[in-house]
């Protein structure tokens, strides 16, 4: 199942009025506990993501479920965590979302820690429990755009991956539905070298097109909000 996904990323915008884009990226789907290492091209490390940053990935979402009274060990093993986030590249990590998929020693889901970053260098965890549709909801519980507060709520849609990977949010206010984010990809053949190679500017694009329009925004005089300290415990 882990692999490399070609991808296209819409967002949507729908107060005060509508604005779509949409680009194409690269998304990788890694095992916690078989971290593929290209150097400089792609890794996973620890320090991109919730929890301490000289710990393992897999320790620091162990410890994060454990938080919440969530063990995935069983008779038949130790559970199984599926990541779907952008990796370091040419020294560089921005993953607007990240989400891991955790499994149990016998293979049952046992909940999906949805992780939201924003370009402050703020980061929140959201631990959820989908549906049979991968779909669930949260309240929102940190500031991420600019335009937006800390209000509302998220509904997701994050079904377990196959050779398709499909994650929607939606963030909705007591205006409704204001802003929407999806991504959908097929899985490329290969996870080598020459993949990592054609993955790896990812990250970084995608980092400049959320700044980019941000500036288109606030140039068309949106309001900006206030930002509040953000902290989670063990996440942040």
């Amino acid at each position: 199942m882990p692999g490399v996904y070609r991808t296209t990323i819409t967002h949507t915008r729908r107060k005060p009025w509508k604005r779509t884009f949409k680009h194409r990226s690269y998304l990788w789907l890694v095992d916690l506990d078989h971290l593929p290492d290209h150097g400089v091209l792609g890794r996973f490390e620890a320090r991109d993501h919730l929890g301490w940053p000289h710990a393992t990935l897999r320790g620091n979402v162990t410890a994060f479920l454990a938080r919440n009274d969530i063990d995935l060990t069983t008779a038949a093993g130790p559970g199984r965590i599926l990541l779907a986030a952008h990796p370091r590249a040419f020294g560089h990590c921005f993953n607007p979302i990240s989400v891991f998929w955790c499994f149990d020693g016998d293979g049952r889901p046992a909940g999906t820690v949805v992780e939201v970053h924003n370009t402050y260098g703020d980061r929140h965890a959201y631990l959820v429990f989908p549906d049979e549709q991968g779909r669930a909801s949260t309240a929102k519980q940190m500031y991420v755009s600019p335009f937006h507060g800390v209000d509302g709520s998220y509904e997701l849609a994050v079904p377990t991956p196959s050779d398709r990977l499909a994650v929607a949010v939606t963030l909705r206010s007591d205006d409704g539905a204001v802003f929407s984010a999806s991504l959908t990809g097929e899985r490329v053949a290969g996870a080598g070298r020459p993949t990592a190679l054609r993955a790896a500017p990812a990250g970084i694009r995608g980092a400049l097109l959320i700044r980019m329009h941000g500036v288109w925004l606030w140039t068309r005089r949106l309001r900006v909000q206030g930002r509040p300290t953000h902290h989670q415990a063990g996440v942040s």
